[in-house]
């Protein structure tokens, strides 16, 4: 890029990181005082005249200074060479915080939390896709004997809990051929394939347990057949009223539209490989009611598997930096949690 092209970017992005920094409207001689750019305030004045014409900035107000447009923040996230990296410390402390959850629902509410608190933004983290899930083990527990619990647990650390009521009792020894029975079948197979084989159990087993295969594989099928993946943790929306002056007129229209699971589905639907960002800006965004927004998304899993997508959305004003390089920690560090790595 030329010269002149280079140092207009230069003072797009001291722009930039004025607005979102003081949510004013910056001015030329504003720039020369805050930033070195070793030019004029004449140079820079007509550095911003060429990114108007642009459609970089614009002017909110007659006499006022500039603000980012968000064709603007587009160019300069396209731009972002390097996402500082987050301290040794936010490090520690992220690790330190999500190894503590207890199972995959503390593990997902912790990470909304934490993507809040570090982003000041609404935090959203989708549960673990359905198809990529295996089963790791099923537990069958008598509550008493007529009763069973069933503990499901997937290589995603899902945990899903169904009881059972036989309607007439069963030994102990019969609990343990069922529970060898029932693992045989599903272990180590995805979801969608264990659905398939627990449906065919109850024909292949002895006769004395086909009544409690019945009952006990219906309950499974409910279970494998559910669709965690449309499930979703919503954090941090207060973050946006302390901002609503970022949404003139429409931030009833956001809050509303984070109350549909599907939109905010849709938000994280680019989110397709580990650790790959996407970032969504005001009119990129699909529904109408989100167009006052930016979202800063992310798929989170391990090497090529993708269990779920994570995000934030907040005002286009965003301090994309620090939010970009959040989302990205705490998507590794969920990844590797869920993944065992």
């Amino acid at each position: 890029m030329a010269n002149s092209d280079e140092r207009r970017f230069e003072v797009l992005r001291a722009i930039v990181a004025d607005y979102v920094s003081n949510q004013e409207p910056v001015g030329s001689k504003a720039i020369v005082d805050r930033h070195n750019l070793g030019v004029s305030s004449a140079t820079v004045r007509n550095d911003m005249a060429a990114l108007e014409e642009e459609g970089y900035i614009t002017q909110p107000h007659t006499s006022a200074g500039r603000i980012p447009t968000d064709k603007g923040y587009r160019l300069f996230v396209d731009r972002l060479s390097e996402i500082k990296p987050l301290s040794a410390a936010e490090r520690r402390a992220i690790t330190n915080f999500l190894d503590s959850g207890t199972d995959l629902d503390d593990v997902l509410r912790r990470s909304v939390r934490l993507l809040a608190q570090l982003t000041r933004q609404v935090a959203v983290v989708q549960y673990p896709v359905l198809t990529n899930s295996t089963v790791r083990h099923l537990e069958v527990v008598p509550l008493t004997p007529a009763r069973l619990m069933l503990v499901l647990i997937t290589d995603t650390g899902r945990v899903d809990q169904r009881t059972v009521d036989l309607g007439d009792v069963i030994t102990e020894d019969g609990v343990t051929r069922l529970r060898a029975m029932l693992n045989s079948a599903l272990g180590g197979r995805k979801l969608s394939e264990a659905a398939a084989r627990i449906a065919e159990l109850p024909d292949q087993s002895p006769a004395e347990l086909r009544d409690v295969l019945v009952r006990v594989c219906t309950v499974l099928i409910e279970s494998l057949v559910d669709h965690p993946e449309q499930r979703l943790v919503l954090g941090g929306t207060a973050n946006l009223t302390r901002n609503a002056a970022d949404f003139p007129g429409s931030l009833r229209q956001v809050l509303e539209a984070l109350e549909e699971q599907v939109v905010v589905l849709k938000l994280l639907a680019a989110a397709r490989n580990p650790g790959a960002i996407t970032v969504s800006i005001g009119e990129e965004n699909e529904d109408e009611q989100m167009r006052s927004t930016s979202v800063v998304s992310v798929g989170y899993g391990m090497d090529d598997l993708l269990l779920g997508g994570m995000g934030v959305v907040g005002p286009t004003r965003m301090d994309y930096p620090n939010t970009i390089a959040s989302v990205r920690a705490v998507a590794n560090y969920v990844g590797q949690i869920l993944t065992g790595k």
